[in-house]
């Protein structure tokens, strides 16, 4: 029987050596995309820990690569991501990286735009190929990216939550979680939710001159 790489065998649903470091690499990658947006020239990964120390034999960058090309963990393309991020003229790099105290697997992938402007966004991958977002571009975060977000930053005032609370029940949405993390009198809300919302209720939340930061993480 002939030597077989794990891409070998990727077939509807991807099959490796490990869920945290292919699919769950995969959908740290595609959730950044999400956050990130299309319009990026070059993209950096920095890997930590057992990301770092095993990533090419359990095909870790081309998971990664895919998921920033919005391919997914079940698409056979994954094994070709170098190829096709060649096609596209996407400009990138994989690098080993101390993130400090982190989850073993861990990556930030930076992101940087035409205008020369860059973003980055840290995630882990934590096992079953399930993942937690954690950092965008300094603010700490804390969730899944199973379910469309809201994430809002604001300086700590009553009547924030009830705002957003209100807002999403009468147009007619479930709150899967809502938390939130507070640093030096700064909240960032972090809500969950059953469903992607509409422009209009989203821009309605998104623009109040209340928050320091706002994002939406749609789901497809």
């Amino acid at each position: 029987m002939g030597e077989y790489n794990v891409f070998d065998i990727l077939g509807p649903i991807m099959i490796g050596p490990s869920s945290s470091h292919t699919a769950g690499a995969c959908r740290i990658a595609q959730t950044a995309l999400m956050i990130a947006g299309n319009k990026f020239k070059k993209v950096e990964f920095e890997l930590h820990g057992s990301f770092a120390k095993t990533y090419k034999g359990h095909g870790t960058d081309r998971a990664l690569l895919a998921g920033v090309l919005g391919i997914g963990a079940d698409d056979v393309r994954l094994r070709d991501s170098f190829e096709i991020a060649k096609q596209r003229g996407l400009d990138y790099e994989f690098r080993e990286a101390d993130l400090g105290d982190v989850h073993p697997n861990t990556a930030k992938i930076t992101f940087t735009y035409e205008d020369g402007t860059s973003m980055y966004v840290v995630g882990s991958s934590i096992g079953g190929g399930n993942i937690m977002i954690i950092d965008i571009n300094g603010i700490a975060v804390q969730f899944t990216g199973n379910y469309p977000t809201l994430l809002l930053k604001y300086v700590d005032v009553r009547g924030i939550i009830s705002f957003i609370s209100t807002n999403l029940a009468q147009n007619g949405y479930n709150i899967e979680s809502m938390k939130t993390l507070k640093n030096d009198g700064i909240v960032t809300l972090i809500v969950e939710l059953d469903k992607n919302i509409g422009d209009d209720l989203k821009d309605g939340l998104l623009k109040d001159d209340r928050f320091l930061f706002t994002k939406y993480i749609q789901r497809n």
